[in-house]
């Protein structure tokens, strides 16, 4: 089981109820997370994406920098970085931080005509992000790369800094999200890792079977795809002090929120999650729905909540199910990362 924590590179300070502290992200506050998270047993941090976000790649850098263990798993943006561009500079940060990057690959929505995207329908897009895949493995592994294909296209490319190879690593791990048909598609035969939000372990073993199939079907050329968990995780010493905190919490979002348009979300996944709270607040023991009623997003939608014992429990679970890749998180996150760190990671270790 692989242990990943979260990293908030936001201009806008609190992010999900963290502390809204001065230079919440300089380079000094980042620092101090990350080596918490390096110090309190996480494997290394994801860091987001998107537009109006200071540069993922660019603060993964400076972390990777000041750190010894810590793999940051940079998310980034097919259209946003051409593949060729993409490969140069990550096989340069894998070498310089001795193969510590990990690489999230993002195919949602974001403000795409201000980096000068287009927006295509969801089909285009993850046939973009195949291309994407499939060309940056090549130029990984590969000299004097030529490919013209759809979307993308490289002459005689060498990639002059190659990523660090181990045994069972040729590259940067690939991660990749998405619910969609399309999505799971891509991931079938392409990815390395699918990430999976906070579903109840019925829907997570549904998709785990689904793609499987779509392994067979489609043919992949890589090694089995394995599976990955993003979600939040409440824990706090006792049972009752865990579920009481997470209802302050949601009271809290409620009060913020008032009434709330689900209608805005469009992914598949964070529809699915949305979903689950028709199914009732608390399924599964532990898995919190209601967050997502008032302002709970994306990984932030559905908590497990209880003592480390509870949580610890509820992970094994999904473990059972083939899910090997845990990216959990918690705010504030300086406090969480601790705390979490070290009340639920050593129940996991064996």
């Amino acid at each position: 089981m692989t242990f990943l924590w979260y990293l908030p590179n936001q201009v806008d300070p609190g992010h999900r109820g963290d502390d809204a502290v001065a230079g919440h992200n300089s380079l000094e506050r980042l620092t101090e997370l990350a080596r918490l998270a390096e110090d309190h047993g996480w494997g290394g941090a994801l860091i987001g994406t998107g537009w109006g976000r200071p540069d993922t790649f660019t603060v993964a850098t400076a972390l990777a920098a000041r750190t010894t263990t810590f793999q940051p798993l940079v998310a980034i943006r097919p259209g946003y970085w051409l593949p060729a561009h993409f490969a140069s500079a990550a096989g340069t940060l894998d070498q310089l931080s001795g193969g510590r990057l990990l690489i999230n690959i993002v195919s949602g929505q974001d403000n795409l005509a201000a980096y000068g995207d287009s927006e295509g329908d969801q089909a285009q897009r993850y046939a973009r992000t195949r291309e994407f895949l499939q060309l940056v493995r090549r130029l990984w592994t590969e000299e004097d790369v030529s490919y013209d294909g759809e979307y993308f296209s490289v002459t005689g490319s060498t990639v002059a800094t190659r990523p660090v190879v181990r045994e069972g690593r040729p590259h940067p791990r690939l991660y990749f999200g998405g619910a969609s048909e399309a999505a799971q598609r891509v991931a079938a035969t392409d990815a390395d890792v699918q990430l999976f939000w906070g579903e109840p372990l019925d829907g997570i073993a549904e998709r785990i079977s689904r793609l499987r199939s779509l392994e067979a079907e489609l043919g992949r050329e890589h090694p089995p795809l394995e599976f990955g968990l993003r979600i939040t995780t409440l824990v706090r010493d006792t049972t009752e002090q865990a579920w009481a905190d997470a209802e302050t919490k949601v009271a809290k979002l409620a009060d913020a929120a008032g009434s709330r348009d689900r209608r805005w979300f469009k992914a598949v996944g964070q529809q699915r999650l949305l979903d689950l709270a028709e199914r009732g607040d608390v399924l599964d023991d532990n898995l919190y729905t209601a967050p997502g009623k008032y302002g709970g997003g994306g990984a932030g939608t559905t908590w497990l909540v209880g003592s480390p014992e509870d949580v610890a429990k509820s992970l094994r679970r999904y473990e059972d199910l083939g899910v090997t890749h845990f990216i959990l998180s918690d705010t504030p996150y300086r406090e969480e990362t601790v705390r979490v760190g070290d009340q639920l990671l050593p129940l996991l270790a064996s």
